[in-house]
Parts: structure tokens; C-alpha cells; sequence
């Protein structure tokens, strides 16, 4: 019964405003459409602040505007907005959104936080700042997968940072870690809000996709050489992980080989399998563990070899000369000789009243000749022609590229080291990476790969990922019809909100452009002079204020519109300008004071940690985001490489 007063309070002010503002509008002789659009602006963003419905405030203040802009006109208006929702209906990249909620739903049914941030605490164990590390990787690979930051901050606040607050780490570190990580969901494809935004401005979610993945990943980076350079100067922020926690039980079978956690696994396991082992130990069991310990090898030379044929191979560029029909080539009319008819082909009927060889006429020797002349000159076309076939058929593969050679490289040391330290402790923690990280890795590289290489389109990509989320929680046994009524009820209530939204930007932008607000702000920016360099740090600027109050749905639905039109005039690329505000648009959710995975986490954080320390840790993040801006705006080829890679 309280918050219904509230909300019919809120209600009763917010109508007082509107009504006060128009007429006070009203009674001014000099006011224009525009100044109308810019009255509408203003009064969205107070009744948003206020706690109102971000869809309806949007659809209300534009059928009310748009009323006014056709002078009372009830049809008109009602028209408008039919027409406005109607488009918005109709958008296909919409479809992605409620499939890849439904897969983010479903992973975290699956439950596989718990055993994956388990794994990446012992495999960073002796890394500097190791738990508040493990903690932004789960949180960077968990968030990719399900793109939900609520859910994600959520449970790192259960799982990790008791862990960290028992280990002695300091709490804005820990708090910090987890809202910074939980929202690289937003960033790092298969993301909501690139979908909404290449909805919004027109450009392929595909290439917005490709292009946000290094981004997204040097922010993740960032964010860990932070955690790394602090815990080595402030030690007592992040103190090192003692002996005991860092200990592996490894299972009896193994014990029973003998073996310990120090001893390097691929040779005890050879021992083993020649006999030089325990009777208790079966042989499957130790031709298992060699399957796992020779699995990253196979996997690297796969997909070194994969990766080589597709690289190399060589560019064929056929050409076709094409004619019309019933005209001769060039060569043949130039040199006179008429292309001999085809055996079975369209051939000319004999010309009524023309001249023929009478029947049973032998032919001449002239005919004779240039029959032979024909003949010779047919074959002799033809014989460069299959030179050329077999030429292109017999071209030499092209060599690979720098960027191949580099990353295998790298790819290559790293599998290097891997079998140079193989103890069996870090084979049982390769072995829990498998059943946690691995399943990730593979659903979200299936789901990016098949979107980035064309191999499927975004909407027919997240239905593939819904069902390997779906398959995901049936391996682990978690998919019951629970666990799906509930899934699909949060997909329903997540999609709604976002395609709402999205109706209600439409109608909004519809008369915001009615009432010539968009042409007044591009007049009043061009009236500037900007450069291209000072456009950007004032969009970015306001972008980054606008993340203050406002959530990104809301900046992309409201603002990108007026924004768009106005990167055709600067010469700015709407796809590098997108990466930009992505980066960007992470401040709405670690900006105070209206910081929403600060308030997720405070909700299931002890009484201890405070809302103030909560800000606090997220602070230095929110400064490495700006940082992550200004890098890509300086090495733009760090977003558009990519892109420029697969689909120039």
C-alpha cells in the first residue's frame, strides 16, 4: 500500500511538471517545434530519474508531443505511433535477443560458477593477487556466456568474495574485482547491447560483434594488470594464498600409482602403463589420464593444421567474358572466322530466299580451305585457353600471414610450457578446468565463430546457443522442469522489457524528429565548428555524464539517435563510434551514484561492506575504462583489424 502512494505521488508531480512546462510553453509567442523536442528530451530524463517506467515514460512523452506537433490531430498521432511500433516489430536482429537471455538463463542454471571459479583460483595460485584474478576471469568468462550482469555479480558476491574477505583482501579490492568483472557481459560478444545499438544505428550486428572481441578482451586485461600491479605494491590489499590453500588432493587411483602432487605426470604415467605400477591401479584408468595429458597437444596441431589450409590457400579469380546473345567475339569478327557451331547447340535456321549450295553440290576448294583455316584457328584458341585452366589449377598456395605465424607462436609456447610443468596437481586442475571452463569456451567460440565467419547469422546463432545451453544444463545434470519454467519466465520478462524499450524509442525518435528537435541539436553542434577530434571528446563526454543517472538501454534507445546523424558530417565510422561508446557505456553500470552492480552486490554482501566501500573499489576500474577508451580512439585497429580482416 506504500509504494502505491509513492507511485501515484510520483505520478500526480510528474503530470503537474508536464502540464506546468507546456503551458508555459504555450504562452510563449517565439517557441518553436524544436524547443518543443528539447522540452520533451529534458522531462524523459527527470521522469526516468524519478523511478518512472523507462518504455512507457518514452511512449507517453511521445504521443503527448506528437499530438501537440500536429496541432491536436488524434489521428494523425495515433497513426504515427502505429506505424512506429510496427517498424520495430518487424526488425529480425531483435529475435537474437530473447535466444541468447534464454542461453544466459540456462548456463547459469547449470550452476558452473562455482566449479569454475574453484578451477581458476588453483590455477592462478601462485599469480600475484591470484583470488581477485580468478574472480575477474569467471566473472569475464561467465558474463560472455550468460551477458546478464545482475545474475553474475550476484553469485561472485556469494561465491567469491567471503573467499577473498577470508583470505585478508582488502574489501573495495574485492568489491571492485566483482562489479568490474560482472559487467564485461555488456562488452564482450554475444552481447544485448550491441544488438540494440546496430538496431538503433543501422549497422551489422555481425561486423559490431567482430569488432568488440579485442576490446573487450584488453579491457578484461586492463582490469587484470591492475589487480597484478596492485598486489604486488600493496600487498597487504591482496595478500598471497597460503600453503594450505593452495594444496591439490589428487585422487586415490592416482596416489595408489604412486605418485604426488610434485612429481611430473606424463612420465610416471609411461612408467605405469610398461608395468612399473601398482596392481590396484587399472590400466584404463592410466590410459585416461594419458588421453588428457595428450589431449592439448592434439587439439594444437588440429587446429594448426586446420587453421594452415584456410590461411594459405590460394586466391583463384576466374573470369567469364559474357556476350550478348547472337553477337560475335571481338577476335572472331576481327579476324573474320565465324566460331563453328556447337554439336547438339542453338544453331541459326537457313534465311528463306538466301543463297545455298545446291543439293547434292561437292563443296569447293575455296570452301575446302577456309573449312581447314577454321579448324586451325579454333584449335589454336583453344590451346591458350586450357594453358591458362591448368595454370590456375597448378597455383602455387599463398604464404600465411604474420598475424598466424605470431599467434601460434605464442599458441605453441604456451602448450610448450604446459608439458614442460605437467605435475599431477596441475592435472588434476587441467582436469577441473575441462568440466567447468572448457564447456564455456567451446559454447561461446561456437556461438562468436558462427556469427564472425558467416556461417550463420545472429538470430540463427543464438538459437544454436540456446540449445547448447540447454544441452549444458542436461550434462550436469541440472535441467528440470523448474529450472526451465524459470528460465523461460525470466527470458519472457527480459525480452519484453528490452522490445518495449525499443518501441518506445521508436516512437519517441519519431517525434523528436516531428517536432525538429534532432535538426535544432545539429544545427547548435555544427555551429560549433568542431573538429573531428573535439566531436568525439564531447560525445564520449556526454556519454560518459549520461551514465551517471541513466542506464545503457536508456542512452542507446534515447540518445544514439541524436547522435547518429551526426557522424556522416565528422567522417566518423557509425561501427568504430559504437566499440567506442560500448567501452563507454561499462561507466553505467560502476558510475556513481545510481551504479546498479553496486547495489546487486551490496544485496548479498555481508552487513560489513559498505555501500561507500563498494564505490570506493569500483572507482579505479571505472578510470582503466577510460583508459580502455582512450587506447582504442589512439589505435582504432585495435576494434576495426577484425572487422577489415574478414570482410573487406
Amino acid at each position: 500500500m506504500k509504494m502505491r502512494k509513492e507511485l501515484w505521488f510520483g505520478f500526480s508531480i510528474m503530470a503537474l511538471v508536464v502540464l506546468s512546462a507546456i503551458a508555459l510553453l504555450l504562452s510563449v509567442e517565439t517557441v518553436t517545434n524544436g524547443h518543443l523536442g528539447l522540452l520533451m528530451l529534458s522531462l524523459v530524463v527527470v521522469a526516468i530519474m524519478l523511478g518512472f517506467p523507462t518504455a512507457f515514460t518514452l511512449m507517453g512523452m511521445g504521443m503527448i508531443f506528437t499530438w501537440l506537433a500536429y496541432e491536436r490531430d488524434t489521428t494523425r498521432t495515433l497513426d504515427l505511433m502505429v506505424q512506429a511500433a510496427y517498424k520495430s516489430m518487424t526488425n529480425d536482429v531483435l529475435i537474437a535477443i530473447p535466444l541468447f537471455v534464454f542461453m544466459g538463463y540456462l548456463v547459469e542454471r547449470a550452476n558452473l560458477i562455482e566449479k569454475l571459479f574453484k578451477s581458476m583460483h588453483l590455477a592462478m595460485a601462485r599469480v600475484p593477487g591470484s583470488l581477485a584474478v580468478a574472480t575477474l576471469v569467471t566473472c569475464a568468462v561467465f558474463a560472455t556466456a550468460t551477458g546478464i550482469v545482475g545474475a553474475v555479480v550476484t553469485l561472485m558476491g556469494l561465491l567469491a568474495l567471503p573467499t577473498m574477505m577470508r583470505a585478508g583482501y582488502s574489501t573495495p579490492m574485492a568489491a571492485g574485482a566483482i562489479t568490474a568483472g560482472g559487467c564485461l557481459g555488456i562488452l564482450i560478444p554475444p552481447s544485448v547491447l550491441l544488438i540494440l545499438y546496430g538496431a538503433t544505428a543501422g549497422v551489422s550486428v555481425v561486423q559490431l560483434y567482430a569488432g568488440a572481441l579485442f576490446p573487450g578482451l584488453m579491457l578484461a586485461g586492463l582490469y587484470i594488470a591492475y589487480v597484478i600491479i596492485m598486489a604486488k605494491l600493496k600487498p597487504a590489499w591482496a595478500p598471497p594464498l597460503s600453503a594450505a590453500e593452495r594444496q591439490v588432493s589428487l585422487p586415490v587411483q592416482t596416489r595408489d600409482l604412486p605418485a604426488n602432487t610434485e612429481q611430473y605426470a606424463p612420465a610416471r604415467l609411461l612408467k605405469a602403463l610398461k608395468g612399473q605400477r601398482n596392481a590396484q591401479v587399472a590400466t584404463g584408468y592410466i590410459l585416461r589420464q594419458l588421453a588428457i595429458v595428450i589431449l592439448p597437444g592434439l587439439l594444437f596441431l588440429l587446429l594448426a593444421a586446420s587453421s594452415w589450409q584456410s590461411v594459405t590457400a590460394p586466391i583463384v579469380q576466374e573470369h567469364y567474358d559474357i556476350q550478348p546473345i547472337g553477337m560475335e567475339s571481338s577476335s572472331s569478327s576481327s579476324s573474320g572466322l565465324a566460331e563453328p557451331p556447337m554439336e547438339g547447340g542453338l544453331q541459326e535456321p537457313p534465311v528463306e530466299g538466301g543463297l545455298q549450295e545446291p543439293p547434292g553440290a561437292e563443296p569447293s576448294a575455296t570452301n575446302a580451305a577456309t573449312a581447314t583455316a577454321t579448324a586451325a584457328a579454333s584449335n589454336a584458341l583453344q590451346e591458350p585457353a586450357t594453358a591458362k585452366t591448368e595454370a590456375s589449377t597448378t597455383q602455387a598456395r599463398q604464404p600465411a600471414p604474420t598475424w598466424w605465424w605470431v599467434g601460434f607462436a605464442l599458441l605453441g609456447a604456451c602448450i610448450a610450457l604446459f608439458y614442460l610443468f605437467l605435475s599431477f596437481a596441475r592435472l588434476e586442475i587441467f582436469k577441473m578446468l575441462l568440466s567447468s571452463f572448457f564447456p564455456l569456451v567451446v559454447l561461446i567460440l561456437t556461438v562468436l565463430g558462427s556469427i564472425v565467419f558467416g556461417l550463420a547469422t545472429p538470430t540463427e546463432a543464438a538459437a544454436m546457443g540456446a540449445l547448447g545451453g540447454f544441452l549444458l544444463a542436461a550434462a550436469y545434470k541440472r535441467l528440470n522442469l523448474d529450472v526451465v519454467k524459470e528460465s523461460v519466465y525470466l527470458t519472457a520478462k527480459t525480452s519484453a522489457m528490452v522490445c518495449w524499450l525499443f518501441v518506445g524509442s521508436a516512437i519517441f525518435s519519431a517525434a523528436f524528429a516531428l517536432l525538429g528537435g534532432q535538426e535544432l541539436i545539429e544545427r547548435w553542434v555544427l555551429s560549433m565548428n568542431l573538429s573531428k577530434i573535439e566531436f568525439m571528446i564531447l560525445s564520449q563526454v556526454v556519454i560518459f555524464l549520461l551514465g551517471w543517472p541513466l542506464e545503457w538501454t536508456e542512452i542507446i534507445v534515447i540518445f544514439m539517435p541524436i547522435f547518429i546523424p551526426l557522424l556522416n558530417h565528422f567522417g566518423v565510422d557509425p561501427l568504430f563510434f559504437g566499440l567506442l561508446v560500448a567501452l563507454n557505456l561499462q561507466t553505467a553500470f560502476l558510475s556513481p551514484p545510481v551504479a546498479m552492480s553496486a547495489f546487486y552486490l551490496k544485496g548479498v554482501a555481508p552487513p560489513s561492506v559498505t555501500l561507500n566501500q563498494i564505490f570506493v573499489g569500483m572507482l579505479p576500474f571505472m578510470g582503466i575504462q577510460i583508459l580502455a577508451i582512450v587506447l582504442l580512439y589512439l589505435w582504432p585497429q585495435i576494434g576495426l583489424w577484425l572487422p577489415q580482416l574478414l570482410y573487406k
